[in-house]
């Protein structure tokens, strides 16, 4: 049987606002960092992820993320690529609907990306159960901890994304692993090691050190640092009121 190179995995509301979503997979990329992981876009339906931002109606999948570039974050993600092409694709009608148990036969093997474009809090918990289950692994971060929506379940799944020390030293005293980004000048804190992609060049697909945020993680798995890069990274070293929010109820 033909295996598709996308899916729409689940459409509907987004848990952090309400607006029209969908969850699409990409099973093939040439990204040079992850490695042929399989990809997964949330998008907007109802608007091209360009215009999205530009009206900050982003919040839908990108929820209050700091680094969203419409309030001056510095996120690398450029909007008219990939992300573009993955929303013409979908109104376009290029993609099929998941056929659940042809995923779980031909994905068993491979490694999942949540949110290679947007949150994965915008998409309900269940739906990211099912979709890992199928793989042999996952990668994935949130930013959402501070959202009014947010489903402390994700962190099973995902790293806790974070800017400062203060915030990341908090989540260590919860046992939540931590993916933060930092200048280069920055350093390291006790419970962090920088990016095996930027000391070694190992790609996230052989990995493994972006395995989940809190439930079920071996104790010696220490929480991952990034120096910030993009073609924004520069933005970075500005002062973002977000940045330091504090934790609640994780």
């Amino acid at each position: 049987m033909k295996r598709e190179n996308g899916y729409i995995i689940w459409q509907g509301a987004s848990v952090l606002d309400g607006s029209p979503i969908a969850l699409v997979a990409t099973t093939k990329t040439a990204n040079e960092k992850t490695g042929n992981v399989i990809q997964t876009w949330i998008i907007r339906t109802d608007v091209d992820p360009v215009t999205a931002s530009k009206r900050k109606l982003d919040g839908a999948i990108c929820g209050n993320c700091p680094q969203r570039q419409n309030v001056g974050g510095s996120c690398y993600v450029n909007l008219g690529q990939a992300p573009n092409a993955v929303y013409r694709a979908l109104k376009r009608g290029s993609y099929k609907t998941a056929d659940w148990p042809i995923i779980a036969k031909h994905w068993q093997g491979r490694v999942l990306r949540l949110g290679s474009y947007g949150d994965p809090a915008a998409v309900p918990f269940d739906v990211w159960s099912q979709l890992v289950g199928c793989c042999k692994s996952h990668l994935g971060y949130t930013h959402q901890h501070n959202h009014a929506s947010f489903d402390k379940r994700i962190l099973k799944f995902c790293m806790l994304s974070t800017e400062n020390a203060r915030t990341t030293q908090r989540a260590h005293s919860s046992e939540i692993r931590t993916f933060r980004m930092k200048l280069a000048s920055d350093p390291l804190l006790k419970n962090e090691v920088l990016c095996p992609n930027e000391t070694t060049g190992i790609q996230c697909v052989d990995c493994g050190a972006c395995y989940g945020g809190r439930h079920g993680m071996p104790k010696k798995m220490k929480s991952i640092a990034i120096n910030a890069h993009g073609s924004l990274a520069s933005r970075f070293a500005k002062p973002v009121k977000a940045l330091t929010i504090d934790l609640v109820n994780l």
